[in-house]
């Protein structure tokens, strides 16, 4: 019960804070890399969103989603990485 206060009072608002500074670093980011950097933090914000639901709402399933959530998200943050030392023309 406690657990469930906690989480409700202070884990789903700090995520929630967190998901909303990811976003305006995404809008105002100076530079292309610092929108990506933008983009892994929020979507890894969203994976600690899903893996908390997980835990208040006993579903073990929704940590699977959470870790392919994590991997995609990863993987396309590589990918952006790598179009962009491809757009700026180093080998």
């Amino acid at each position: 019960m406690i657990l469930q206060a906690a989480i409700y009072y202070m884990v789903f608002p700090l995520l929630s804070v967190t998901l909303v500074l990811g976003f305006i670093r995404l809008l105002l980011g100076p530079t292309l890399p610092d929108r990506i950097i933008a983009f892994e933090l929020m979507s890894i914000t969203a994976a600690g969103i899903i893996v908390v639901s997980a835990i208040t709402t006993n579903q073990a399933v929704l940590l699977d989603v959470a870790s392919a959530w994590a991997i995609v998200s990863f993987l396309s943050v590589i990918a952006f990485s790598y179009y962009i030392e491809k757009w700026r023309g180093r080998p």
